[in-house]
């Protein structure tokens, strides 16, 4: 089994290559959640983390997910590591200690993990035995931390049969949803705000069950829809159907399901189509906190939800609908907006920021940047889709938590790999020898890393925690 095996993807030519795969982390680090020992809370630039700190000989990695103060990644051999806050066991090691390093999750070794999703305070994984047979082999369902039972990884079947085979899970700040290959989903946690899609509020922790209606339209009976991705936001969700029609439902205050009206007051309790979005296909959707994106087929971004913190890349005066409680304006927009036209591949929202990565490879964030989670200036807000300059090769996945970013990145092409050992060994004193390398081999993703870094350097800024000043590490 290997990565592209898991992943279900055609093994490139170039995948005979010697590959170099990179996790950058950034943003808060508190709780030791950027995977860096340092005594700065925030951490503005993206670093490699190098793979001595995880002790891993896997040669690539599969995912990577953000939670409020902790982050987890899948390495390409099926092993997880996590690290972080840990106050609700969401670290899967059995204690509720913080852990500012990568730490492999023992009590899944015996299984090849493929994913990973963080909610608040719980972690969620699907996983395959590593003893069986892979023709016939279950991707199953593991769980931890907060609302979840076990400060341990412990296998969770729900309201699934045992012979499911699950193909996506997202968790949110206290609700988690599950996917099944057959296009069911599973809601189980909190469900003050209809967050888990069943027509009703409930107090108190629910049980999982499987979502039954969608509403389509409101003169109709909702009816059963095949699901292929699903989101969690703090208190929403949102789903894509095999048509590429979206679903959103649970907590609406701030325009984050995308709807006109609400059918339950400030709420939204079966999941409901985004008329809004009616003839546009959707492929790709992530939750924040209290706002929504959407990637379209043809690459276009929407964003809806509240535009506070600059989230929605709309700029601090967007012409948005106001509401006026107490008589203060707030930047809200309950109907999606076209935000970025064309070229993006993948988007991640995290609690009050955006990231995408685009098509000719460079990403770009926006929202609150308090601690450079958005973008490269030091800002508190990035009111606009600002560059991200700190990262090589071909972006894999994004994460957005609730003050850092991670992205991984996969090197394939030998030129990629070169980008990558010219990053590993630049200094104060090569580096005008290096971006002149960059840019005459056209490889402007490193050429962008030697000016940022330069910029760094005259402003006499530590990018690395006291430690030598480069932007990698081999």
């Amino acid at each position: 089994m290997n990565i592209y095996e898991v992943l279900g993807e055609p093994q490139p030519v170039s995948a005979n290559l010697p590959n170099k795969s990179a996790i950058y982390v950034w943003g808060y680090n508190q709780r030791g959640q950027t995977g860096r020992n340092c005594k700065d809370f925030h951490l503005r630039i993206p670093k490699h983390l190098p793979p001595e700190l995880f002790g891993c000989p896997a040669k690539g990695w599969l995912d990577i997910a953000c939670g409020r103060e902790h982050t987890a990644a899948v390495a390409s051999n099926g092993s997880l590591f996590t690290w972080g806050g840990n106050d609700f066991g969401q670290l899967g090691d059995g204690t509720e200690e913080a852990s500012k390093h990568p730490k492999v999750v023992k009590l899944l070794q015996t299984e090849f993990v493929k994913s990973v999703s963080c909610g608040a305070h719980c972690t969620a994984a699907i996983a395959v035995p590593r003893d069986s047979d892979e023709a016939i082999s279950t991707s199953r369902l593991w769980v931890w931390g907060q609302n979840q039972g076990s400060d341990h990884p412990r296998l969770f079947w729900g309201a699934f049969t045992p012979n499911s085979i699950v193909r996506q899970v997202s968790c949110g700040a206290v609700h988690v949803i599950a996917l099944s290959d057959n296009g069911l989903l599973q809601a189980w946690g909190y469900n003050e705000y209809g967050q888990l899609g069943r027509g009703i509020t409930c107090e108190g922790l629910q049980g999982a069950r499987i979502l039954n209606a969608y509403a389509k339209f409101l003169d109709e009976a909702p009816e059963l829809v095949k699901i292929t991705q699903v989101s969690c936001g703090e208190y929403h969700t949102a789903a894509i159907s095999e048509n590429g029609e979206l679903y959103t439902w649970g907590l609406g205050t701030m325009g984050q399901l995308g709807h006109c009206s609400l059918q339950s007051e400030d709420k939204e309790l079966l999941p409901r189509r985004v008329v809004a979005l009616n003839g546009i296909t959707v492929k790709d959707v992530a939750c924040g906190g209290v706002h929504t994106c959407a990637v379209t087929l043809n690459g276009a971004l929407y964003a809806w939800g509240s535009g506070q913190a600059g989230q929605l890349g709309l700029g601090p005066q967007t012409g948005l609908f106001s509401c006026a409680p107490n008589e203060s304006e707030m930047l809200l927009r309950n109907i999606p907006i076209l935000v970025v036209p064309t070229g993006v591949r993948l988007v991640a929202c995290g609690h009050s920021h955006t990231l995408i990565s685009r098509k000719d490879g460079r990403i770009h964030g926006w929202g609150y940047n308090s601690y450079g989670q958005a973008a490269n200036e030091k800002s508190i807000y990035a009111w606009y889709p600002s560059p991200v300059d700190w990262c090589l090769g071909e972006v894999r996945k994004l994460a957005a938590g609730g003050g850092h970013s991670a992205v991984l990145t996969d090197a394939y092409s030998l030129k990629e790999l070169c980008e990558f050992r010219l990053a590993d060994c630049m200094t104060l004193e090569n580096a005008s020898k290096v971006e002149d390398v960059a840019s005459r081999t056209g490889s402007d993703a490193l050429a962008r890393l030697c000016e940022r870094l330069r910029e760094r350097w005259l402003d006499g800024s530590d990018c690395n925690c006291g430690e030598k000043v480069s932007c990698g590490n081999k």
